[in-house]
């Protein structure tokens, strides 16, 4: 597996920068390589790509997006294999910073020949560069999504199918409640100790984190890099 980071400052504000990156089809006009992003639904897009010469098709899933701060996704078909999470950081209220971290497997012997030369660094890079002229000469977003959608709806139905398509559950089982005598709950050994429900915060929000408490100025460190790759297995 490799990994690819990079980050640039934006002169837009922060739901400026996070609103046009929800653009996805619109992504070949400033991504080298990337021929055509469709949209199927709120949470999987469809890519063809021509890097290096080699045209490929392949399907991606966004696992977690919360607006002005992060989109995280990952493929689901197709030979490209990559994860990947994009932060939007406020420098002021002009200013946006964007960090790209990715985490992939080249697949063919020209992209592997690719990733050994830097030329994938220097494309993301180049990417990260196009957006900011793309975004900067417009001053606002061409258009924006900001639903949230976090790891827990993962398999859950689309918010745009028109048909609920959960599977059918069964009714719980109630037995019946066991009588307590008064001495037994008065005593310490009847009672059940209250135990809070663990909380059940997103990996997303702790790989951010760590990103970020692991960075040192604008370069992220290869710790921060490491962990998002250890998370994302």
């Amino acid at each position: 597996m490799s990994t690819v980071r990079e980050s640039v400052e934006v002169g837009v504000p922060l739901h400026t920068a996070y609103n046009q990156w929800t653009q996805f089809t619109e992504f070949p006009r400033f991504m080298e390589g990337v021929d055509q992003v469709t949209q199927v639904d709120d949470r999987h897009n469809h890519w063809a790509t021509s890097i290096a010469g080699v045209h490929r098709e392949f399907d991606t899933e966004i696992v977690d997006q919360l607006p002005d701060e992060r989109i995280a996704w990952r493929t689901t078909s197709g030979d490209v294999q990559q994860q990947g999470l994009v932060t939007f950081e406020p420098v002021d209220e002009r200013h946006t910073r964007v960090n790209l971290a990715m985490v992939f497997e080249p697949s063919g012997m020209a992209e592997k020949a690719a990733d050994m030369t830097g030329t994938l660094d220097r494309r993301v890079k180049g990417d990260l560069r196009r957006f900011k002229d793309f975004i900067e000469q417009r001053g606002e977003a061409e258009g924006a999504w900001r639903g949230r959608i976090s790891p827990a709806d993962r398999g859950a139905p689309n918010r745009s199918d028109p048909i609920r398509t959960e599977p059918i559950r069964s009714q719980p089982i109630h037995k019946p409640r066991r009588h307590v005598r008064e001495d037994e709950s008065a005593s310490p050994r009847g009672r059940r100790p209250h135990r809070s429900a663990p909380s059940r915060a997103s990996p997303w929000d702790r790989i951010a984190r760590e990103i970020r408490s692991c960075s040192s100025g604008h370069t992220r460190s290869k710790l921060g890099i490491w962990v998002l790759k250890r998370r994302l297995r």
